[in-house]
């Protein structure tokens, strides 16, 4: 993946990513300089997720108001209202009971069981797979 700024005559600013061997180099450019970092797989993989969430919550900062679902209709990305940040990472159905893996802010992450039908107030949405 390579992005660029160059056809503004500024000077150029990228982002390139890059296989690397079994790693994967990320190089950002910027005016006042370089940065390149080397990483395992699942280190991107993790990079990549966390931006992904930084995204959303950048772009919801000026959302709607707030929108209440079943936990059986949760899904990766949402994320709970509240005082903390709370984003679903999976969820699985049981008969009656969704199974929640929640992840914080922090990285930290935990299960929770719900009744099916529970309503759980969320923030925002995640998006839909293969949006």
């Amino acid at each position: 993946m390579k992005s660029g700024n160059d056809d503004t005559g500024a000077p150029t600013e990228y982002l390139e990513v890059t296989p690397v061997g079994t790693g994967v180099e990320i190089r950002v450019g910027a005016p006042s300089g370089e940065l390149s970092l080397i990483c395992t797989p699942e280190r991107a993989r993790e990079l990549a997720t966390a931006l992904g969430l930084a995204a959303d919550e950048a772009e919801s900062v000026a959302s709607a108001d707030p929108v209440t679902v079943r936990a059986d209709d949760l899904r990766r990305g949402d994320v709970r209202d509240g005082d903390r940040a709370m984003t679903v990472d999976a969820v699985r159905i049981d008969g009656a009971t969704a199974h929640v893996t929640w992840k914080s802010a922090a990285g930290r992450s935990w299960n929770q069981l719900y009744d099916a039908d529970a309503r759980i107030t969320l923030r925002r949405r995640g998006r839909q797979p293969g949006a």
